[in-house]
């Protein structure tokens, strides 16, 4: 399937708490490529609704649709375009699948897991991902918003 995104959306939760949370990632990168993408305007857990509704309003397929999200199982840094699979425990991704009653879209995935250290104890989600965004890890996160919007204006 060609990549080929015509509407962009960014999850995150609405409330200023959650501002510069690691959570919140898919709504700072819809703010870093203002005007190429929206943010959900619900709870991440809700996200469906805002989707099928930017969806409708902009009459776009689910094959045209990226959805911008966290993933705590990526590490910070990196991050992966996928398409079609399965939600792996994001509430966010589980309720748009379960709105649109498909899987069939875009998804990118940002890495939030912090670098495990050499202890080699592996941090649970619940541990970081509602916490604000250390100055180093929001550097790391511009480079990989320009390396991000790169990869976007060339599938244009």
């Amino acid at each position: 399937m060609k990549f080929a995104p015509k509407l962009i959306i960014g999850l995150g939760n609405p409330d200023k708490k959650y501002e510069n949370t690691y959570h919140n990632v898919g709504h700072m990168l819809a703010d870093y490529l203002s005007g190429e993408a929206m943010k959900s305007d619900t709870y991440m857990n809700e996200s469906g609704r805002s989707v099928a509704k930017a969806m409708k309003k902009f009459g776009v397929k689910p094959e045209n649709l990226l959805i911008v999200h966290d993933d705590s199982d990526i590490e910070l840094g990196k991050y992966k375009f996928s398409f079609g699979r399965g939600a792996a425990g994001h509430h966010g991704v589980e309720n748009i699948q379960a709105t649109l009653k498909t899987n069939n879209f875009w998804r990118l995935r940002i890495g939030i897991r912090p670098a495990q250290k050499e202890s080699g104890t592996r941090k649970k989600a619940e541990e970081f991902v509602l916490k604000k965004i250390s100055p180093a890890d929001k550097k790391l996160l511009e480079k990989v918003f320009e390396e991000i919007r790169a990869k976007l204006t060339s599938t244009k």
